[in-house]
């Protein structure tokens, strides 16, 4: 997958980009011209930045400047690791560059803007969305921000999906070319539309997730179609998969049960502890004999009505797709949604949010017809679309995301947190990354954890 990422940049460069983006593309980082992208005070920031597979460097890098009228530059205040990440640390997402800064999450205290943003001033708390988007465009006036025609002319993506996703900050030139969240400083174009304002009562341990994991787990819930009395079954007791089992509840649902195992096992009972309702299935414990889906129609008579994968493509179980994977003969293994679709009653519901980005081989697409089951990819969540909405859940108490918040680290450990976090290791689940701009850790959060 290295080597088809590094083949994709050359492709990207030798096509070019559609041109029709109205933000600058590629700025993964101001040290990649410092006169047009780094500050001119010449302050400094550590920042995450990719190198290679398997391989996140902190580095010392110059701070961002307001380039166009509508950016704001954030003193980051916080920020995460998310699944998503891994994939990008595994390489399997194209298109990335030594030097870029990582990071798609994050909140923070604005620093400065530019002359084109009134509704934002130097000093508010605010959260980004992970996307970046216009605010004009025929989606953004749907506020489908995710899908934003004008902030990413990447050329290969439209060619792969027919279409583009918007640009996406930290998330390699596939997706823009953004630097990302997981620095110290971050520039954030069309401000004023990009970053949502956090009230008081809402401190940044909260309010950061609004960026990605809220928005992401809810549109599953909610575009899957979730309802009153249906009995769903989640693949992934990550993050994204625990929001989805509190949202399931929050949304009417009977029985909720999340499957899991291997060197994640422990999740399973770390969402028992959080959401005591919730039902676990660990597929290593299972007996000879035994499939996720016979297992789960010995549950639920019939299987679950609504099947979430909150996992991703890349993690194959079986030699044939390991070695598919390994030859480049498909970039994502069918594993996963073959048990969704087989485990679902007839006319059930399958939602895709986990990573899936480009193809797979031995799909069932036979039983989607012939059982009518619906198929839906849930697509990269419009953060605009809810965040408005979560965050008042929030402020009322209906929604809890402090049952995934595990630990605390500093932007220093970083790179350390890439390895324990990939290895699933000392029961990581959601982290609170701070940097020396953040507030001192708000009452009934984590502690810092250091690692040195």
């Amino acid at each position: 997958m290295a080597l088809a990422s590094q083949g994709a940049n050359l492709v990207e460069k030798a096509i070019g980009h559609t041109g029709d983006a109205v933000t600058e593309q590629d700025m993964t980082n101001p040290d990649r011209d410092r006169m047009k992208y780094a500050d001119p005070s010449g302050e400094k920031m550590k920042a995450l930045v990719w190198m290679g597979k398997n391989d996140v460097q902190l580095v010392e890098t110059h701070k961002p400047k307001v380039v166009e009228d509508r950016d704001v530059i954030l003193k980051v205040t916080g920020s995460t690791i998310c699944g998503s990440d891994l994939h990008l640390y595994h390489g399997t997402v194209v298109e990335l560059q030594k030097g870029d800064i990582l990071g798609h999450e994050f909140c923070g205290k604005v620093d400065s803007v530019g002359p084109g943003v009134k509704n934002i001033k130097p000093g508010d708390r605010v959260v980004a969305s992970f996307q970046i988007a216009c605010g004009e465009c025929m989606y953004c006036q749907k506020k489908l921000s995710s899908q934003c025609e004008r902030t990413n002319s990447n050329k290969v993506e439209n060619i792969m999906y027919g279409g583009r996703t918007a640009g996406m900050f930290g998330y390699s030139h596939f997706t823009g070319g953004f630097a990302g969240g997981q620095a110290e400083y971050a520039r954030v174009p069309f401000g004023d539309v990009n970053l949502l304002k956090l009230p008081d009562d809402v401190p940044d341990e909260r309010g950061l997730y609004l960026s990605d994991v809220l928005s992401t787990s809810w549109n599953c819930v909610v575009d899957t179609g979730v309802k009153e009395g249906d009995v769903v079954a989640i693949w992934g007791g990550g993050p994204i998969g625990q929001m989805c089992a509190e949202m399931s509840f929050i949304r009417g649902a009977k029985r909720v049960i999340v499957i899991d195992g291997g060197p994640a096992a422990w999740r399973l009972d770390l969402i028992k502890s959080k959401t005591p309702k919730v039902e676990t299935l660990n597929y290593t414990d299972l007996p000879s004999g035994t499939t996720v889906t016979s297992k789960l129609k010995e549950m639920e008579h019939g299987g679950p009505d609504v099947a979430l994968e909150c996992a991703a493509g890349e993690y194959a179980k079986g030699i044939a797709h390991k070695l598919e994977l390994l030859a480049g003969a498909e970039t994502d293994t069918s594993e996963i949604v073959n048990e969704m679709i087989t485990s679902v009653k007839n006319f059930g519901r399958c939602g895709i949010t986990g990573v899936y980005v480009g193809y797979t081989n031995h799909f069932n697409i036979g039983a989607i017809m012939e059982r009518g089951i619906r198929f839906i990819g849930n697509g990269q969540a419009p953060v605009h679309l809810y965040w408005e909405d979560l965050l008042k859940m929030l402020q009322d108490g209906s929604l809890r995301s402090d049952i995934m918040l595990s630990h605390r680290v500093d932007i220093s450990e970083m790179d350390t947190l890439y390895k324990k976090f990939d290895a699933r290791a000392d029961n990581i689940q959601k982290v609170f990354v701070q940097t020396r701009f953040s507030d001192p850790p708000a009452p009934g959060t984590p502690e810092l954890t250091s690692w040195k």
